[in-house]
């Protein structure tokens, strides 16, 4: 999207440096528009980018959110500036490759809304270049939809259901080919096989969370256990999330206050590959203002029949941030800039597996944002309930968990934020909790049994007996 104007002043993304001079040239805009000269900043309504077409604050007076970017770009320069972020992210960390198969969540608000459609655009103008290329050698990329259903959490009338459903699939459907497939994922799919058995254990699960945050949190956790279900049966190789900035925001200040400050560089980069399937955020420089705008200029249609109220420490926090916001519209921007310093972790890249563009992508990457891979962390530092990177190895005692003695096992094994929210402290309840969670989840205990139990085989040598002084 770079324009390549040393005059341009559309914040439009070309190379660092020409950015940050362009900033540093740019008279800000102050309120309600006139500039420091007097006058009308943007020439009577014009774009500051085009400097032809009105603004949207005069050719879309409904749109009443967006801030700034309503009284100084036009529609379609708004719109390409803001595809240009997504693009950005995308092709600068190498998120999507010619040979992926991508599954967007979709919970039909304005985020994965915006983040199913960019999807979809980068697909077919990829599907174009296909068409019209000659040896046609780079294959198009697969897109797939998944809806992870909750309603048994979160009961829904029946009608109200279907609706949603149904507008959801038309959605997808109205999506230019290639087709899409969708899903809907009952988040008790996790727990068993059988509907009826699974309903009845999630239902328990939760239950058994007395925590209003800690059950909001356990939900996010199963939520992201059901993308990776449906991922991996299906063929997926990524899973994109509309992860925003405003969303971000909101993490870093609530994982802040849960004592997850080791762990919080892991859930804020643009690439999570901790998972089996990698999960990518491509939309997390956009703001929700921009995203509910775009939405609006472009009649994109969402689905509000599922949209959850946040409760607990976490809609403490978003009336917090939304206020902050309110007050600045740069704080969300500031909070996302400042925790991104925090030193990402080694799975925050795509893995190196043989793709050269992708390998080429990654370790521009790498150097752009200083990436320095912590290998001194063991794959078994993993929280058993959240997946958090845990400070130190504590899954010595994971054995326990499989021989019946689960209590010191499972607090061994998983981080603090965990354990005085999720966890009960009662020891009887706390194992029939754990008899409770999902296969997916305790499966991690076994892992973590298994790669402790070879990491020490293959350090034997090199360890001092209970006998050996040390000397």
């Amino acid at each position: 999207m770079a324009c390549n104007s040393a005059n341009c002043q559309s914040g439009c993304y070309g190379d660092e440096h020409s950015v940050k001079e362009d900033d540093e040239k740019r008279l800000p805009l102050p309120e309600y528009g006139v500039s420091p000269r007097g006058g009308d900043s943007n020439s009577g309504g014009l774009c500051i980018k085009c400097k032809v077409n009105e603004t949207i604050a005069a050719t879309h007076p409904a749109v009443t959110e967006g801030g700034g970017d309503r009284g100084r770009y036009c529609a379609d320069c708004f719109r390409s500036n803001f595809f240009g972020k997504f693009r950005f992210a995308v092709t600068s960390n190498a998120m999507i490759s010619s040979s992926d198969n991508v599954l967007v969540a979709f919970s039909g608000g304005p985020s994965s809304r915006v983040a199913l459609q960019f999807v979809h655009e980068m697909q077919l103008k990829a599907q174009k270049n296909f068409d019209a290329s000659r040896d046609r050698q780079l294959p198009v990329f697969g897109v797939g939809v998944a809806y992870i259903d909750e309603s048994t959490i979160y009961p829904v009338s029946s009608h109200d259901f279907d609706g949603a459903i149904h507008q959801m699939e038309l959605i997808v459907a109205s999506l230019a080919p290639p087709a899409k497939q969708f899903f809907v994922v009952p988040t008790e799919s996790i727990c068993s096989h059988d509907f009826a058995a699974g309903r009845d254990r999630l239902t328990e699960l939760v239950g058994a969370v007395s925590d209003i945050t800690g059950k909001e949190d356990l939900l996010a956790h199963l939520r992201m256990q059901s993308l990776q279900k449906v991922a991996l049966e299906n063929g997926y190789t990524k899973v994109v999330l509309g992860t925003c900035t405003s969303r971000i925001a909101c993490h870093v200040l609530e994982a802040t206050v849960k004592g997850q400050g080791f762990s919080l560089a892991a859930d804020i980069q643009y690439v999570d590959a901790r998972w089996k399937i990698p999960v990518v955020l491509p939309l997390r420089d956009c703001l929700s203002e921009e995203l509910n705008m775009f939405c609006i200029l472009d009649s994109l249609k969402t689905v509000e029949a599922f949209q959850q109220p946040r409760s607990g420490i976490n809609g403490l926090i978003s009336s917090f941030v939304k206020l902050l916001q309110e007050e600045n519209p740069s704080r969300e921007s500031t909070i996302v800039r400042t925790a991104g310093k925090l030193t990402p972790f080694s799975f925050n890249r795509i893995p190196e597996v043989g793709d050269n563009d992708g390998h080429l992508a990654t370790k521009r990457r790498q150097k752009k944002y200083n990436l320095k891979p912590n290998e001194s962390l063991p794959p078994e530092s993993y929280c058993l309930i959240c997946n958090s990177p845990l400070k130190k190895p504590k899954s010595t005692n994971s054995n326990c968990f499989h021989d019946g003695k689960t209590s010191s096992g499972i607090y061994a094994s998983t981080c603090s934020s965990c354990q005085y929210q999720i966890l009960p402290k009662d020891p009887t309840s706390l194992e029939n909790f754990f008899s409770l969670v999902p296969q997916s989840i305790s499966a991690l205990a076994k892992d973590s049994r298994d790669n402790q139990k070879l990491l020490r085989d293959q350090i034997q040598d090199c360890l001092l007996s209970d006998s050996d002084d040390g000397t």
